[in-house]
Parts: C-alpha cells; structure tokens; sequence
C-alpha cells in the first residue's frame, strides 16, 4: 500500500464518518490536568457517557488529593457509567500518585509554556499515562498534531485494513499523523474514536458492519463472526437402525444374565443353615457328659448301700 493510497484511504474514511456522527467540541477551557484525566474517562468509551464520568468527579469529591487518597472501588462506583469504570479509576489514582510525587501539587499550566518534545517524555514517565492520554492531551491541551487512538480504534482500523497485526499488538498507527492534516485532527480523532467505541461496544451491529463495509467493502472477511452452535449430527436412516438394534441386542443380553443377588444368595443360606447346627452341636454336646454323670452318681449310691 502506498502512502498516497494510505491517505485517500484516511480522507475517505474521515468523510464517510462525518455523515453517520456529530462531531461535539472539545472543551477547551479546562486545565492541563482536567484534560489529562478526562482522558482517562475517554479512552474506550463514547464521549458523552466520558464527560458523564468527569462531572461526577468534580461533583462528588472536593477537589483531586480527595480523588486520589480514594479507594479504586469507590471511584469506580462514581464512574459506573463507563463501560469498564475499574480500569477507569485505575488510571485516575496512578496519575494523580504521579503528578503528586513529582511536583506535589496539581497544577500543570506551565507546561504549556514549555516546549512539546520534553512535555511529551514527561507525560510519558507518568506512571497510568497511556499512549491515548498522552496523544489525548498533545491535541487538545498543548496545541500538538497528534491523533488519540485506543485500542477499540486500532481494532476497527484492522477491519478497514488500515493497519498489521503487528500494529494492533503495539497499539499504534503508523504514519496517521502524516495522512490526516493538523487542521483535521481534532475533527478526524473524534469521529474515529466514537467509530471505535461502537466497535468495542458492540461489533456484531448491524448498521455497524454495513458502514465498515461501505468504507472498505473488503472488510467484510475481516469482520468478527458469531459463534453457532451446531445442530446434533443426524444418522441415515439405515445407521439409526443399525444403533437401534445394536442397542436392543445389549438389553436382552443384560436381561438373561442372572442377577448377582441371587448368586449371591445360596451360599449366605448355607452359611446360615450350617450356623444354625453348630449351636445344636454344642448344645447337644454339652447334654451328654450331664448325663452320664447323673448315672454315676446313681451308681454309687447303690455301693454305698449296706447289704441286707
């Protein structure tokens, strides 16, 4: 693919998006450290529900050292708008950690003043900083061309064939910022990244999947498919058959093998009759000496008797 193809891919793409989504203006008003962690409220999510999450921030805590001595359960209750409000809370707690240890306090406003390269590489030290928030923070903080990609963007951008699969591993698309103008940018990253928050969302969409493929009609191959369960295996009728009498044949040999009770129970009867006779024995045993000693002593008694 050539980067003038590569281009006209991108303005195609940019045009076809401005049909199906309104583009909703940054605020531009607030501070460096209001973007920083609405971009976290951002990333993999649709803006409307983002800027949800950010005023319940605001409302509920009393200012962002509350927001950062809060537990990550608590702050995703707050959040429970976005579609993963832990990840969410993560990144907002280890932010503001980072911001804190590095200048104890929350003010970023000089960084405006300083120059883009150094900003950059400061941003990216920060500990929670993804690619998207720092990219996030470029364009509408500071003033750079950089366009924010998530990783719901970079995975429609692989069904349009816009990007590797190498590329979608490292979370990157090459060369954007040389296709997609700086007067552009803002307007270009929000269409995009709301194409790719549906996407995460839900890439089974019907309408979803007919716009990808009005945008690039090769996408359809490359679209996600549903899982079908399979439907039980049906036999020919001579195989049902054949397992039928297969299965009659088994049963009427276990019906005429003799049960193991009954062969089991003869030798427990003459266990019992033999027991039985054993006592009659003994018994019977025990009479006779009883006996013979009642006729010996009847015997004695007659010789001790005196003759007449």
């Amino acid at each position: 693919m050539t980067a003038v193809s590569r281009t006209a891919q991108f303005a195609k793409l940019h045009r076809v998006l401005k049909k199906h989504y309104k583009v909703s203006p940054c605020n531009t008003g607030r501070s460096v450290i209001e973007h920083l962690l609405f971009a976290c409220c951002l990333e993999d999510a649709h803006r409307d529900t983002a800027e949800e999450a950010f005023a319940a921030l605001v409302h509920t805590f009393f200012d962002w050292n509350e927001v950062r001595v809060t537990s990550i359960s608590e702050l995703s209750e707050v959040m429970s708008c976005l579609p993963d409000p832990r990840a969410a809370a993560n990144r907002v707690k280890r932010l503001l950690h980072a911001i804190f240890e590095a200048t104890f306090a929350f003010d970023l406003e000089d960084r405006r003043k300083k120059n883009l390269g150094p900003t950059v590489t400061w941003l990216e030290k920060l500990d929670g900083a993804t690619p998207f928030i720092v990219s996030f923070v470029v364009q509408v903080a500071l003033g750079g061309h950089s366009v924010p990609i998530d990783r719901g963007t970079v995975a429609v951008l692989r069904v349009l064939d816009l990007v590797t699969d190498k590329d979608v591993t490292a979370g990157v698309v090459p060369g954007l910022e040389r296709a997609v103008a700086k007067s552009k940018g803002v307007e270009f990253g929000v269409l995009v990244h709301e194409l790719g928050a549906d996407y995460a969302a839900n890439p089974y969409s019907p309408s979803l999947r007919e716009l990808l493929v009005q945008i690039e009609p090769s996408s359809a191959s490359r679209l996600p498919k549903r899982r079908v369960e399979r439907a039980p295996r049906k036999l020919p009728p001579s195989a049902e058959l054949a397992e039928t009498k297969a299965k009659e044949g088994k049963s009427s040999a276990a019906k005429s093998k003799p049960s193991p009770t009954t062969a089991t129970e003869k030798p427990s009867a003459k266990k019992k009759a033999s027991a039985s006779s054993e006592p009659a024995k003994k018994k019977s045993a025990a009479e006779k000496p009883a006996a013979t000693s009642k006729k010996r002593s009847a015997s004695e008694g007659l010789a001790k008797r005196k003759p007449r």
